[in-house]
């Protein structure tokens, strides 16, 4: 079972892991958008669309988006809008 979380909630979540990762101290998460069809509460039904780099590596912000949607996606699910 995962937690409900804002769109909001959800992308300070996101910016705090991402930032966190090796090598990522300046990126950051631009938002978070709702998978279609994925319904609130079934699980992982949001993807992190875009992030701005600042002076990160690409190929390091690849890696930790990645790992950060897992292991967000496990916790969290979006629901409404703000």
């Amino acid at each position: 079972m995962t937690i409900g979380k804002s769109r909001a909630e959800l992308t300070e979540l996101a910016n705090a892991a991402l930032r966190s990762e090796p090598g990522c101290e300046t990126a950051r998460v631009v938002d978070l958008q709702a998978l279609p069809g994925a319904a609130a509460g079934a699980g992982r039904n949001w993807e992190i669309p875009n992030v701005a780099l600042g002076d990160s590596l690409i190929s390091d912000v690849d890696r930790a988006v990645i790992t950060v949607h897992r292991r967000l996606g496990r916790q969290f699910h979006l629901v409404g809008d703000d």
